[in-house]
């Protein structure tokens, strides 16, 4: 991940705290925003998908949509997984890119899969793992 001056760190010591820092992160996110989440498997990323949903009043099991690519939680939250694509012609062709344009929040882990096709605009979190519990949180 790019790192810019706009980048803010964030350390969690439990999920459950990852889950508290996402939903406050959330307070600041409007429709049509679209956040690509990074960090390696079992970081977190899901766990701060959680946290977006709760603000939004989400009461589904947020789970990673790994096989499915996009999970629609009633337009209000379009959480995707591209650690299966390889290019973002491969989303577009599949309609994925324009989920990135409606109403709801856009949470995208393996963004990196799909940047020619992401937003310009696009919000970066990068999880990092500290430790079994621990994970720093780095963040725009």
């Amino acid at each position: 991940m790019e790192y810019n001056s706009h980048m803010a760190v964030f350390i969690s010591h439990s999920p459950a705290e990852t889950v508290e820092f996402a939903r406050e992160y959330a307070k600041n996110l409007k429709g049509g925003d679209v956040v690509v989440l990074s960090g390696d498997l079992g970081a977190g990323k899901t766990q701060f998908a959680k946290g977006v949903a709760l603000f939004l009043g989400i009461k589904e099991d947020i789970l990673s949509p790994t096989y499915a690519y996009m999970n629609d939680y009633g337009g209000k939250l379009y959480h995707f997984d591209f650690y299966r694509l390889k290019s973002g012609e491969q989303a577009e062709a599949m309609g994925l890119c324009d989920y990135f344009y409606g109403d709801g929040i856009s949470l995208i882990e393996w963004g990196e899969n799909v940047e020619s096709v992401l937003p310009q605009n696009t919000k970066k979190v990068e999880i990092l793992k500290l430790s079994d519990r621990e994970r720093k949180i780095i963040y725009e």
